[in-house]
């Protein structure tokens, strides 16, 4: 897929994501929602969802609403894409998850990977992890596309 139909489909997306969120005040469901359309529309998305913080352990994710294969149940700060981008509240894109030093390998299929923070009233909440099982998958068409679906979505 080139980068001007990567944009098409992202474009159909959002009209949708956006349509069917609208006025759901509910954070399961909208990441339930996201997850679902964000998977069906992309092939390349082996796994996609959400990790969420945990309300009692504060600097650890637990997975939340998924589409895919089994995911890690939980994930410290600051360990692999998913707690490094909890830690920093920047946008993660690993092109090669096994060339990173903490990777985390919840299935040894996936191969690159992208994580948004997820921020509600500006405070992290959860992220959104979408893995790909073929190497460099994302770039920073996903990263802008994503990052407006999470900021409209939750704010």
């Amino acid at each position: 897929m080139d980068n001007a139909q990567k944009q098409e489909l992202y474009n159909n997306v959002k009209r949708d994501i956006f349509a069917i969120c609208e006025g759901e005040s509910n954070t399961i469901a909208k990441m339930a929602t996201i997850s679902c359309v964000l998977k069906q529309a992309f092939p390349h998305f082996y796994w996609c969802g959400f990790y969420n913080v945990d309300n009692s352990k504060e600097s650890e994710l637990v997975v939340g609403p998924y589409q895919g294969t089994l995911g890690c149940l939980r994930i410290p700060f600051g360990k692999g894409v998913c707690g490094t981008a909890a830690q920093s509240l920047e946008t993660q894109i690993v092109e090669d998850v096994y060339a990173i030093e903490n990777h985390i390998t919840c299935d040894p299929k996936s191969q690159s990977e992208i994580v948004v923070p997820v921020l509600e009233n500006g405070k992290l909440i959860s992220v959104l992890d979408i893995d790909s099982d073929v190497k460099a998958s994302f770039n920073d068409i996903d990263k802008e596309n994503l990052e407006e679906i999470i900021n409209r979505v939750f704010n």
